[in-house]
């Protein structure tokens, strides 16, 4: 039966000496919690161990703190006999934490290039490491190509409905609410100058070219990339990708080619569904407002709006895709081994998705500026 913890704080020839009596183990110090609290730090008292029952290495621990001894500190003075007193209190002694050292701030002009330099250097090696990745994701979709048997299929097809079938209504509603405030601008802007009726090209340009594949590349990089991030960094940080590794299991077949491959099919067919929302908002707003039908509607828009605006939404799609799975691939491989890590690390890939979904499409903006389409 365990014996209650007590304590006793004397002085001897002006040191200080701590009595222990009773079992100082995780069951029973919880009690003298408070009263251990309220010592002041005891740096170089002795113990006295001859009433010391039981001892583990929360009891000690409890004693080390309550003496204050820094990490790597002389072995603390004991009197009387314990089995196992002494060696649990430098075992204690030698895993302390080191007080931590106050953060370094620097200040004035030369801090301000300091965090400006640890900035670009950080931003040139994670731009290093994300394209050394899409080569090494390119290789391994080739190797996969050469060999089609390595094909993880039910991979595939279960990233296509988590990605690609389960974001389909988010992604029409959107557009749909996208292609009405289009419209509804474009009348009451263009009926000022008597030119309402050009609503419906309006509509079709802007949904067919940019707002249909921009906005289902942001509503992929929100919901689908931070979901790759998270799936794959709670694997790397549970160790499983560890263990896939001894297992013979090549992780960027098994875990980044089913996701690269499901998103690049799955990219341009919501960004069709994304295209008809959204001008179907466009056909709704027009009848009601300008009173233009439905057959003048989608008659206009064959005989004003060229199939090339259609090709070029089509197009930006699968380089999207691909732009997005890598790097929510690459930032989960990169997490650490604790939850701030992931935190970091899923945010870090939707903010970067997103960045380089407007990157891409202003740099494709400007090329099909010089291409005349």
């Amino acid at each position: 039966m365990a014996r209650s913890a007590a304590f006793e704080l004397s002085q001897d020839g002006g040191t200080s000496v701590l009595a222990l009596a009773g079992d100082w183990t995780i069951d029973t110090i919880a009690e003298l919690e408070p009263a251990l609290r309220s010592l002041s730090p005891l740096p170089g008292a002795e113990l006295d161990v001859s009433a010391l029952g039981r001892f583990d290495v929360a009891g000690a621990y409890v004693v080390v703190r309550t003496l204050g001894e820094p990490r790597g500190a002389p072995p603390i003075a004991v009197r009387g006999d314990h089995v196992n007193a002494r060696r649990l209190l430098q075992v204690v002694l030698s895993a302390a934490a080191a007080p931590a050292e106050p953060p370094e701030r620097p200040r004035g002009l030369l801090g301000v290039l300091q965090q400006t330099g640890r900035a670009a250097a950080d931003i040139s090696q994670e731009i290093l490491e994300t394209v050394s990745f899409l080569g090494e994701t390119l290789a391994t979709l080739g190797q996969l190509l050469m060999r089609p048997r390595r094909l993880r299929w039910v991979s595939i097809v279960h990233v296509m409905e988590q990605a690609g079938l389960n974001a389909l209504p988010i992604v029409t509603l959107l557009s749909f609410f996208i292609g009405l405030v289009v419209a509804y601008l474009g009348a009451r802007i263009l009926g000022d100058f008597g030119a309402s009726v050009f609503t419906v090209e309006l509509v079709a340009f802007s949904m067919l070219r940019e707002f249909a594949v921009v906005i289902t590349a942001v509503l992929l990089a929100g919901r689908t990339n931070s979901a790759f991030t998270a799936e794959i960094g709670a694997m790397k940080m549970r160790q499983e990708i560890d263990a896939m590794r001894v297992m013979g299991i090549a992780p960027m077949e098994a875990l980044v080619a089913p996701r690269v491959i499901a998103m690049v099919v799955m990219a341009p067919l919501l960004t069709l569904a994304a295209m008809l929302a959204g001008i179907a908002g466009g056909l709704l707003v027009t009848w009601a407002s300008l009173g233009v039908s439905p057959t003048m509607f989608f008659t206009r828009i064959s005989d004003a709006v060229p199939e090339q605006h259609f090709w070029v939404g089509m197009v930006k799609a699968p380089v999207f895709a691909l732009t997005l799975a890598i790097i929510g691939c690459k930032q989960g491989l990169s997490v650490g081994g604790d939850v701030g890590s992931l935190g970091k690390r899923v945010t870090s890939s939707v903010v970067q998705s997103i960045f380089m979904v407007i990157l891409l499409d202003a740099l494709f903006a400007l090329w099909f500026l010089e291409m005349d389409w």
